[in-house]
Formats: structure tokens, C-alpha cells, sequence
């Protein structure tokens, strides 16, 4: 939720990033409404006081009176209060003076490019070639038994995607963050609170009996973890890494990259959470932390890659600051999203009441942030195809075989 104290404080900041994200939010109606709001409040302060004081006067008809107009008032504020939360749900972050203007992802600016794209004197096969001729993956059962966009990982296939997870996550407990296994079904309210609702309802999966919603990232029920705490500043930053199963419709990308690995229903994910005391210059170093350290992945991998700084226009509205990191993916000639790192300030935990109090005894909002450290099935494409040979043959990366057991797959 957005901290409305602030936007009035930085009206011209804001309705320039409103700007920059080509969104035409009618901020000062929102404003008027909140205005309106608080008039109510203090009119309904000022007669619970008048009643007070006529029943002290032993006044009980005035009083009586007063009750019912009190009553009256606060029905009308409760409908007016759930109109303005209506609208405070729709309002944008701030965005960081880094984030360029641009209306989508295609004008996304290139930070940093590592690696060396392979060249291959033989013809190029595409990860589902591959992984059909070592019998690794069975996309035909998948589609007979859950539809469009399902698939089994079988044999080397379902191993190779194993070794990674693990490697990750081991790779982040040696780096101090604290593993979890998460709830794949929470309630409506973490959605809500981690900023996935209002915007991106349809492309969760429901549990229409429940009410419940299955999660696209382990990041959901992380950030939500210390939902209504107050913790103390001494224990901030708080760093968690879940590995998950995550479920998305991809309700906005139907047609597009049906076949294969690439946009699945379904899929793993080893994801890095951060909680930070309200301070935007340690906001920017954990940001850059936690992009390195998916970066360092990538890298151990031995995969050639790039660092997007996402524009405003490519930015969900609850974020801040965010960076995409691309692998360099053969069979596309290109390279294809597999990370992506966001800040949110306190966004997020001010819709989830996720605060601390600081060494002076102020309680405050958290600042959130998160970032991927690997999504599976994903990498296996640029896994698969980058280390292709001309037998035909798939090179796992060093860091990967003690735990496939083989230094090749074929």
C-alpha cells in the first residue's frame, strides 16, 4: 500500500513516475477521498466526545441522540474507508531515479553483457531434440494428462534439473540466508500483500472452494512469513531463500512459445528474499547483492548472459527498481529471461503490516526486495544447448556433476 503521506510530500515526484510508467491515475481524486476521510474521522472524534461529555452531564436523551448520528456517520465511513483502500490498491511504487522511461520490454536497457556466445560447426539442435533423444523429458503425456504448456522430466532429464536446485540452494544456505520449504496454496490476502493482486489475478491458479490461490514464487508466502510481526531492527536484514514448485496460467501469453521449456504451467524455483530496515541505501546494496549472487550462479554454470535495467513500462507497479538477467539461449538466437531481481521499499509490507521497531523505539515499515537464483525448467535450456556437442552428446557443467554422478549425458 501506498504511504499517501508521501506521495503528498513528493506530488511532482510522483506524478512523474506516474509518467514515466504511461499510467493515467487520477491521483488527485484519490487524494480528495482520503481528505474526506479524515474530515469524517474528526467529525465523528468531535460528537464521541460531545456524547462523553453529556452523559458525564447525566444528558442520556443528547447522548442517545449523538449515538445514533455517530452510528450513522461511521457506516458512512466505512463505506467511504473501503472505497479509498479500493483505490490505494491501484496506486503504483515510486520508482528509483535509475529506472529509464520506456512503454514495454523492448526498450529495456542492456547494463552488462558476460560471456562469449559459442559458435558450433555442426547444426544446432534445440533442447527438444536433445533431451527426446535421451528420453529426458515427454511433453505428448504431459499434454494427454494436464493440457497445453505440461510435461514429465524423466531420467537424465529430471536428475539435471535436481542437481541445479540443490546446487543453488546449497549455494545460498553457504551464503547465510535460511532455507525454507513453503506453502504452495495460501490465502487471497498474501497475493494481495505481496502485490500480486489487484494486477495479476488472472494468471493465478484458484482453489474456488478454499478461496485459496496455488503461488508463482516461493517470494509469496516468504515476504508474507512475518505477516502483523513487529520485529526488532537488531534482527533485520532477515535473508530467506525458499525452493518451491510455482504455478502460473500465462494467461497473457497465450500462443506464444508453446513448444518446449520455455513458458510452462508448471515449474521449480530456488527464489532469494531479503527484509530490511527502511534505509534506500542499504535497499540498493542488497539489491546489487542479490543479483550477484544469481549472477554467480549463471556464471558457475559457465553460461554466457546480459543484465537488463528494466524500464518503467516493463515494471509491475508494486516495484521500485528491477534488473532481468538473460542466458544466452541457441536454438532462439537469442537470450531468454531466467532471473529477475526487484526492490520494493516498503510497498509490499505495508500492505502485508510487515514492520519493526528501530533502536529509538519507532515502529516502522520493512523494506522488501527479491530475486531468482534459479528457475528450472528454464536454465535447462540454455544448460542443454549451450553445452551441446557434435556427437550429439550434452556436457554437464563441472559444478553440476557430483550430483548427476557423470560428466556427460549421452
Amino acid at each position: 500500500m501506498i504511504d499517501l503521506k508521501k506521495v503528498r510530500e513528493q506530488l511532482d515526484l510522483y506524478q512523474a513516475d506516474l509518467k514515466k510508467r504511461g499510467n493515467n491515475l487520477d491521483i488527485s481524486a484519490i487524494l480528495a477521498l482520503d481528505e474526506q476521510r479524515k474530515a469524517l474521522q474528526q467529525t465523528i472524534d468531535s460528537l464521541k466526545f460531545q456524547q462523553k461529555t453529556l452523559a458525564t452531564q447525566q444528558d442520556y436523551e443528547g447522548a442517545k441522540a449523538l449515538k445514533q448520528d455517530i452510528q450513522a456517520k461511521e457506516a458512512d465511513f466505512s463505506t467511504l474507508l473501503q472505497a479509498l483502500n479500493a483505490q490505494l490498491l491501484t496506486m503504483p511504487n515510486f520508482l528509483s531515479s535509475r529506472v529509464p522511461a520506456g512503454k514495454d520490454e523492448t526498450e529495456n536497457v542492456e547494463i552488462k553483457k558476460v560471456g562469449t556466445i559459442p559458435t558450433f560447426d555442426f547444426p544446432v539442435q534445440d533442447h527438444i531434440s536433445l533431451m527426446k533423444k535421451y528420453d529426458m523429458v515427454d511433453f505428448e503425456r504431459g499434454a494427454k494428462l494436464a493440457g497445453a504448456r505440461s510435461y514429465f522430466l524423466k531420467n537424465d532429464g529430471m536428475l539435471l534439473e535436481q542437481a541445479v536446485l540443490q546446487y543453488a540452494l546449497q549455494k545460498m544456505v553457504k551464503k547465510g540466508f535460511q532455507p525454507f520449504a513453503v506453502p504452495n496454496i495460501v490465502n487471497t490476502e498474501c497475493l494481495i500483500g505481496t502485490g500480486y493482486f489487484p494486477w495479476g489475478e488472472e494468471d493465478a491458479y484458484q482453489l474456488e472452494r478454499d478461496n485459496q490461490r496455488m503461488i508463482a514464487t516461493a517470494e509469496i508466502p516468504l515476504t508474507a512469513y512475518h505477516t502483523g510481526d513487529i520485529l526488532k531492527e537488531e534482527e533485520l536484514p532477515k535473508k530467506f531463500v525458499g525452493l518451491s514448485p510455482c504455478y502460473r496460467r500465462e494467461a497473457g501469453n497465450y500462443g506464444k512459445d508453446t513448444a518446449g521449456l520455455y513458458r510452462v504451467h508448471q515449474f521449480m524455483k530456488v527464489e532469494q528474499v531479503v527484509l530490511l530496515p527502511e534505509n534506500v541505501a542499504m535497499s540498493d546494496q542488497y539489491h546489487a547483492q542479490i543479483l550477484a549472487n544469481a549472477e554467480e550462479l549463471v556464471t558457475d554454470l559457465g553460461l554466457p548472459y546480459r543484465i537488463l535495467q528494466l524500464c518503467a513500462g516493463d515494471m509491475a507497479l508494486g516495484k521500485y527498481d528491477s534488473h532481468d538477467i538473460e542466458c544466452w539461449m541457441p536454438s532462439r538466437n537469442a537470450y531468454g529471461e531466467t532471473h529477475s531481481a526487484t526492490s520494493f521499499l516498503d510497498f509490499q509490507a505495508r500492505r502485508l503490516n510487515l514492520r519493526y521497531r528501530d533502536t529509538e523505539g519507532n515502529v516502522k515499515y520493512c523494506y522488501t526486495m527479491n530475486n531468482t537464483v534459479v528457475a528450472t525448467p528454464r536454465i535447462l535450456i540454455a544448460i542443454i544447448e549451450n553445452n551441446q556437442t557434435a556427437e550429439g552428446k550434452i556436457n554437464i557443467p563441472a559444478v553440476l556433476q557430483p550430483y548427476m554422478g557423470k560428466e556427460v549425458i549421452g
